[in-house]
């Protein structure tokens, strides 16, 4: 869900620090929160974070904010409960950024014999260009082990990375002013001071004031409303990490679409969603938990959110995020749904400790939401799609090279480096090939059903890292422990772990091959210098075709890319008019051949494609793509005439495409997921003649996470 622009710099294995007595993953002070499981890490070094987490237990977080459209603020306070997890401690560093501008520190410690409030010191450093540190000096009651505290941080954001605000043009409907946030990895720390990790969970509640006819949604499990004073309370009774907080707010309407889900929208997309939706939703969510035990969120809404949505969906809990652009796609919203839901148990409720084993949240995630296609739409469909990924995950590894640090599973990420530079395929599919491994080890579908059930059920409300969900699949499967499965050679869950290159294994996908061949018989018939006899083509009706199909046949015929002329002449003649009638993860990926090969007999398609869609996902590959090439004067056209209809963060991603040399570029005001070096392909040099545009790093990195169910 989102773009792939940052420069990742060298990973390697995961960072431990020495073993602390009583520490467990999720509260480094040794007790955990509420219904937390049994963590059995200790404390981990979270690079990504500058606060001392570690020196405490938070029990709550509460946020009482004032949204103000006019300006596009939000101002209020924040207090968080809290203990001191070892004696001393004298000051409390939170994660914060420089967006956010304090206005006052105070402290009450209850019991203490002092009533009031006392106003504290406290200093911003510098951390990364994605944060800052907020230093607060303690009170000496305050620095007493397990003594409850609160801190209240009275702040007005601005214009920081987590805080989208939408002008009435840049919405759906046009008509009103919209805000999300948006938190996943770290960007919720210019939301609120935060210890912005995901060791660290808390319960949270809220109290929002809006204008007149806003509605506020937040990843709640419980919500109110007093009209008369046009305010918003909200209460997460679940302990969830700071990056799952989250709040839209704007015109939005709901449908009930099941008993514990409805569907959120902004008016004009509300019909449009509900339609494509239906009641799959409860559905899905009845045979996730026949597979891996009850929905522990209570409710399981759904909001559709604008095009400048900056990723596909995010996994809130109680509270799905979806772009908008995804209802195009009947399958692709299917897969993309599913996958949050998914979340609802793998990341959710059992989070990865820390962001180098982000895996542990998309790779289960991405083999839940598989398991719940199969059961709900057969084995053929989950292999088509999963081919379609893997075979993105392969195109990545002929790009990177098999010993880029990128695709280890357990990485390192190094003081400086924005831990969104993870969300990459590997996370995903990597992640995938390793659980689908551990299954298949047991031997018996239902048997790794029953252990993920039980794994939730351990560690449900807390986080983990890797060795924990390793001891506990040996635990639970004593025999495979005692065959010494963990050391096989050359499948070692070392290897695995800490090895770069492509998966040890691949699930069997054969059930999926009524599908698949088609598609490959097709490509093999189109993969000649010249254009393939029009009869055998004529034998394959792409009209009848599911979405993955063909777009598994486009992203191939890409790969082949360049083509002869007269190839691309009889591939615009026999389905060019086809694919116009299509969804847009169909057409983008047309055009974007009709880019690379210069085809310029298709180029208005393209223009029409821009002018349509102002997504990140659909308009950042063809401009890469068109900068790469000859095509460069008309990618800076389409701009100009297009440039009042897109989110100034992409509008800036956009310009750094179109005006500097470097095509990797970072979105400086909003999440950056990267994938590759910039260097891994350089963009081609100018050439006498006009060649057709062969694909960059960042773009063949863009096209990767287009195809990634990226929750962020």
């Amino acid at each position: 869900m989102a773009e792939l622009h940052q420069r990742p710099t060298s990973l390697c294995c995961c960072r431990k620090v020495l073993p602390v007595s009583g520490g467990r993953c999720g509260d480094p002070g040794g007790t955990t929160g509420p219904g937390a499981g049994p963590g059995r890490c200790s404390p981990l070094v979270d690079v990504a974070s500058a606060s001392n987490f570690q020196s405490f237990q938070l029990r709550h977080v509460h946020l009482d904010l004032r949204l103000n459209f006019a300006v596009k603020e939000m101002s209020g306070w924040l207090v968080l409960d809290l203990l001191a997890a070892r004696p001393g401690v004298q000051t409390l560093v939170l994660d914060s950024h420089p967006s956010l501008l304090i206005h006052s520190i105070d402290c009450k410690v209850p019991g203490s014999g002092q009533d009031a409030p006392v106003s504290l010191t406290y200093r911003v450093d510098p951390f990364t260009d994605y944060g800052s540190s907020l230093n607060i000096s303690l009170p000496a009651a305050a620095a007493k082990p397990n003594r409850m505290f609160q801190i209240t941080v009275r702040y007005t954001t601005t214009d920081g990375p987590a805080i989208w605000w939408l002008d009435s043009e840049l919405t759906c409907s046009q008509s009103r002013p919209l805000v999300f946030t948006q938190g996943h990895s770290v960007c919720n720390r210019s939301f609120f001071p935060c210890f912005d990790t995901p060791a660290v969970k808390s319960t949270y509640t809220a109290t929002v004031r809006v204008p007149d006819g806003v509605t506020v949604l937040m990843s709640a499990s419980r919500s109110s409303y007093s009209k008369q004073d046009r305010v918003f309370q909200f209460s997460m009774e679940f302990p969830v990490p700071s990056y799952l907080v989250a709040l839209v707010a704007g015109e939005l309407q709901h449908v009930d679409v099941g008993p514990r889900s409805r569907v959120w929208a902004e008016p004009c997309l509300l019909s449009c969603a509900v339609n494509k939706l239906g009641g799959s939703v409860e559905r899905w969510l009845g045979v996730a938990e026949d597979l891996f035990g009850p929905y522990l969120w209570g409710r399981c809404d759904i909001v559709f959110l604008p095009p400048s949505f900056p990723i596909v969906a995010m996994e809130n809990p109680c509270l799905t995020f979806i772009i908008a652009s995804i209802l195009e796609s009947r399958e692709f919203l299917l897969i993309d749904v599913i996958h949050e839901i998914a979340h609802g148990w793998f990341g959710n409720a059992v989070t990865n400790a820390t962001w180098e084993e982000m895996w542990l949240s998309e790779g289960l995630a991405t083999y839940a939401q598989r398991r719940i296609t199969t059961e709900a739409y057969g084995e053929a469909f989950t292999c088509l799609e999963t081919v379609f990924r893997l075979d993105a995950l392969h195109r990545q590894l002929r790009l990177l090279g098999d010993n880029n640090p990128v695709s280890k599973l357990q990485v390192k990420i190094e003081p400086g480096v924005n831990p969104s530079t993870l969300m990459n395929l590997f996370t995903y599919e990597k992640g995938f090939c390793f659980v689908s491994y551990l299954s298949q080890l047991c031997g018996d579908i239902k048997r790794f059903d029953s252990f993920l059930r039980a794994y939730i059920s351990e560690f449900k409300f807390s986080s983990v890292v890797a060795q924990d969900l390793i001891d506990y699949f040996l635990g639970y499967f004593p025999e495979l422990k005692d065959s010494a499965v963990a050391q096989r050679e050359g499948l070692e869950f070392d290897r695995w772990l800490n090895g770069a290159g492509p998966p040890l294994y691949e699930p069997d996908l054969s059930a999926g091959g009524a599908l698949t061949r088609p598609v490959q018989e097709l490509c093999e018939l189109w993969a000649g210098s010249d254009p393939p006899d029009p009869q055998a083509v004529a034998t394959f009706d792409l009209s009848t075709w599911s979405t993955f199909q063909t777009v598994l046949f486009l992203d191939r015929m890409l790969d082949q890319s360049p083509l002869a002329h007269e190839v691309m002449v009889s591939l615009s003649s026999c389905y060019s008019a086809l694919f116009d009638g299509l969804n847009a993860e169909v057409q983008i990926r047309w055009l974007q051949m009709v880019v690379r090969n210069s085809f310029y007999p298709d180029l208005p398609r393209v223009r029409a494609f821009l002018h349509k869609h102002t997504s990140r996902m659909y308009t950042v590959p063809l401009y890469e793509d068109l900068v790469a090439g000859v095509m460069k004067c008309v990618a800076v056209e389409i701009f100009y005439q297009t440039q009042s209809r897109l989110h100034p963060n992409l509008r800036r991603t956009l310009q750094q495409i179109l005006f500097q040399t470097n095509a990797a570029v970072a979105n400086q005001n909003g999440p950056a997921l990267s994938l590759i070096p910039a260097s891994a392909s350089p963009s081609p040099s100018p050439s006498p003649s006009p060649q057709p545009a062969q694909p960059s790093g960042a773009t063949t990195a863009a096209i990767a996470l287009r195809d990634v169910n990226v929750s962020a």
